[in-house]
């Protein structure tokens, strides 16, 4: 059975669409809206569909009436309920209704219906009509402005998909998910919500990942800021900051990245270097976002010893995080996302986990594609065009390509990073 895929709707695709219109109508969950009216939508509104195998398998029709957006159908054929297809469908249609400046995306549901296809996905259930609804993210008039600064509305589910590093996660549950998201029982327990959080540990052990999956979690815009890009020759890199913080501040909820900070936070020295009044301005806008409600900075960083001294001091960061290698249900996760799902139960995951010891995820991504594709090399070969008998991949074929992998992170970077933890970490 092949991969699904997600797509806009076609015109060849009504057929598919109505089929699944007369499925829903003969189950419980009878759709709200006409036949008519859900094909009017397909062609005149906005729709989505997710194909396998060149067949539609699911679709999701909606339309806006001003700032109010509406599910007219969500469907998906029995067979392919299984897996994250519902959840995909409806953050692509959202994708697509968001240009128009919604505020809330609505959808009536029958009785009998599985809401948690939808309360899974952000709608929330709000009176006994069974009326479902979720406030959009990004409101109408921060669209533009999003635009401007390089931001964007993440998929959800980011956070579920980091598998593993369960000490990681508890850690930014407990300390920035949680007092964000309910800030009414973090004042019950005098707990301040925090403005800003470093984020340290060797390169590629998924800070960026771990700060989109927070941005995910909370249902905030994510907005990364690259110092590289900071700058045109005529603004001074200080003040392109400043400026682009300036914007970032009328956004009403965000989470704001910057990677690699050192490259503007470093140690400041006398005589002046050519950075420094960067860092002085970081220093002053990390003060400015202390003062404000629903924004998180998060700057994320391999060298948290380079960084300056006052970046580190109570005050300015609320907590600063080590974020190590995946731990070994990390990288059976990771490995898993890579294995073609039709050979997985012949692979020992055990033997791999245990080979790829001391890898980042970037490094097992590595091992794994290399593998797949020294085995579609092998196939082609062989003669092998797709159509008769195929070479399949083996847990050997993966321990090959770890064998040939070079780790990213160096055993003198790890003893590195553990000082780190004792000397720098604030939990």
């Amino acid at each position: 059975m092949g991969r699904i895929t997600i797509r806009d709707f076609h015109d060849d695709d009504l057929d598919a669409v109505v089929q699944l219109w007369w499925e829903a109508r003969s189950s419980a969950e009878q759709p709200v809206y006409s036949l008519a009216e859900v094909t009017a939508s397909c062609r005149e509104d906005h729709a989505v569909v997710a194909v396998r195998d060149e067949k539609v398998v699911a679709a999701a029709v909606g339309r806006a009436a001003h700032a109010q957006g509406w599910i007219v159908f969500f469907g998906v054929a029995e067979a392919s309920r299984s897996g994250n297809v519902s959840g995909a469908l409806l953050d692509a249609l959202e994708r697509k209704m968001a240009p128009i400046g919604l505020s809330t995306l609505s959808v009536l549901m029958p009785e009998g219906s599985r809401l948690d296809l939808l309360t899974s996905n952000g709608f929330q259930v709000r009176h006994s009509l069974r009326y479902l609804e979720r406030q959009m993210p990004v409101q109408r008039r921060e669209l533009d402005l999003l635009k401007d600064v390089g931001g964007r509305v993440l998929p959800r589910h980011l956070w579920e998909n980091v598998a593993g590093m369960r000490r990681e996660k508890q850690l930014l549950e407990e300390r920035l998910v949680a007092p964000l998201a309910q800030p009414d029982l973090a004042d019950r327990y005098g707990v301040v919500p925090p403005h800003a959080v470093m984020l340290f540990g060797p390169p590629g052990t998924g800070k960026t990942t771990f700060a989109k999956a927070v941005a995910s979690r909370l249902d905030w815009p994510f907005v990364e800021v690259f110092p590289s890009r900071l700058g045109d020759g005529k603004t001074s890199v200080a003040a392109s900051l400043r400026g682009v913080f300036e914007q970032i501040g009328e956004l009403e909820h965000g989470v704001v990245f910057i990677d690699e900070v050192e490259e503007i936070a470093s140690q400041r020295s006398d005589p002046p270097t050519p950075t420094q009044g960067v860092t002085n301005e970081l220093l002053k806008i990390v003060a400015d976002f202390r003062a404000r409600e629903g924004l998180l900075l998060v700057c994320a960083t391999n060298f948290v010893r380079g960084l300056d001294a006052a970046f580190l001091r109570h005050g300015r960061f609320d907590y600063v995080l080590p974020i190590g290698l995946p731990d070994d249900e990390a990288r059976e996760a990771i490995w898993r996302r890579y294995v073609p799902a039709h050979l997985a139960g012949a692979i020992d995951f055990g033997s791999l986990v245990s080979e790829s010891a001391g890898l980042t995820p970037a490094d097992i991504e590595y091992a794994a594609r290399r593998a797949s594709q020294e085995a579609l090399a092998r196939a082609l070969r062989a003669g092998d065009t797709g159509s008769g008998s195929r070479t399949d991949l083996a847990t050997d074929d993966y321990l090959a390509a770890l064998a040939v992998t070079r780790a990213t992170v160096s055993e003198a970077q790890l003893t590195t990073f553990l000082e780190d933890i004792e000397t720098l970490a604030r939990l």
